[in-house]
């Protein structure tokens, strides 16, 4: 992740907090790069030939932001945090609408690669409204762990970045990241099986 100064991040965020919508209109420019590299990301996973662009998740994110007034975020960080989960937030509802509870009809993710959340493969794993549910269960059984699946798959955030933003040591990210996608694994496993029995 492109570590982008944060100081001025920092300032137009607490203006935006304080009302000044014109400060989420600087801030976009600074953070506009790191949040189509994350729409790209989380669009390389979705079928072949999605409508969406990278360009319009981003302008769909930042119309949300606008919509629902500023968020309490500390730093860049959680900022972007913020948006990766709204625009993970916009592929549901998008996949839902399309009825892409069809299996194979939406994004497809890998949640049992153990490196780079970047990497993991779109040909393997569960389709997005799958996960969704998963990780929603996953916050009911243990809300910092989703957060940190949220932040480290959706976001792209670093060890340390998520660490920041949660107030937590790396470690506590590194054990509860490798532990949340253990926990996901097994559910998607099930959920497969239970898909497969069904047809």
């Amino acid at each position: 992740m492109v570590q982008l100064p944060s100081q001025p991040v920092t300032e137009l965020l607490v203006k935006w907090r304080g009302g000044d919508q014109e400060a989420l209109h600087a801030l976009l420019p600074l953070v506009y790069k790191e949040l189509r590299d994350i729409a790209h990301r989380q669009l390389r996973r979705e079928r072949s030939g999605h409508t969406l662009q990278s360009t319009a998740l981003v302008h769909e994110a930042y119309l949300r932001l606008m919509d629902q007034g500023a968020p309490e975020t500390q730093n860049r960080a959680h900022f972007v945090a913020v948006a990766a989960r709204l625009m993970r937030q916009i592929l549901i509802d998008y996949a839902r609408s399309r009825g892409a509870q069809k299996r194979g009809a939406n994004l497809r993710v890998d949640v049992e690669l153990a490196g780079d959340p970047a990497a993991m493969s779109p040909k393997q794993g569960a389709d997005i409204v799958a996960l969704d549910d998963a990780l929603k269960n996953l916050s009911e059984r243990d809300e910092q762990q989703a957060q940190i699946v949220e932040m480290r798959y959706f976001g792209g955030l670093t060890i340390e970045e998520t660490a920041e933003v949660l107030k937590i040591s790396p470690a506590t990210v590194k054990r509860d990241w490798s532990m949340a996608k253990a926990w996901l694994s097994r559910e998607m496993r099930r959920s497969a099986r239970g898909e497969a029995g069904a047809t």
